[in-house]
């Protein structure tokens, strides 16, 4: 699982005009699952099932 910083250089997620971040393959806007034992979020796509870590 690649980091939201990653997704951003390699151009899977893109940013909207109010920094909210889309998945680029199906431009739905990313949700997240926060789990209070984890250090970090994931950033996922509702629609293609894809994610990424936000530290």
């Amino acid at each position: 699982m690649d980091s939201v910083r990653q997704g951003l250089r390699a151009k899977d997620i893109e940013k909207d005009t109010y920094e909210r971040l889309n998945c680029a393959r199906c431009d739905e806007r990313l949700k997240t699952k926060n789990d209070p034992d984890e250090v970090f979020s994931i950033r996922f796509c509702p629609a293609c099932n894809r994610r990424w870590k936000q530290l």
